[in-house]
């Protein structure tokens, strides 16, 4: 399985990102993966944005719900972020992951990574 992210490296603030993750190895279908975005800011720890699950359902990370939308094109075998009204502090390295564990019940088992792609924003 690998997963690749891809975006468009430098934004200005207020600005729209949109992020694809392309998986191969295996469909975004398959039964009990949840395929999640996650970022590292700098001087920060890893922080989770969310997913979308195997059957199309997403939950978003509290803090970041309100701009974030995680969508997927199955035909592409893609998973998408998008994250309204950026501002330099949403600055990072983001990541997407594959879940195996039972997020439903609280345990989590990212088991594959992308290389993770960097996002600036800067005016």
């Amino acid at each position: 399985v690998q997963l690749q992210e891809s975006g468009p490296g430098l934004m200005k603030p207020s600005q729209i990102l949109s992020l694809t993750c392309a998986v191969s190895g295996m469909s975004i279908t398959n039964k009990y993966h949840y395929w999640n975005w996650i970022r590292q800011s700098p001087g920060k720890g890893l922080q989770w944005i969310g997913y979308i699950a195997y059957n199309g359902g997403t939950i978003y990370s509290p803090a970041l719900t309100s701009r974030t939308t995680i969508s997927w094109d199955t035909s592409k075998n893609q998973i998408t972020l998008q994250l309204s009204s950026v501002t330099p502090e949403d600055t990072g390295v983001y990541y997407c992951a594959r879940d195996v564990g039972t997020p439903g019940a609280g345990t989590t088992e990212f088991d594959y990574w992308g290389q993770g792609t960097q996002v600036t924003v800067s005016s």
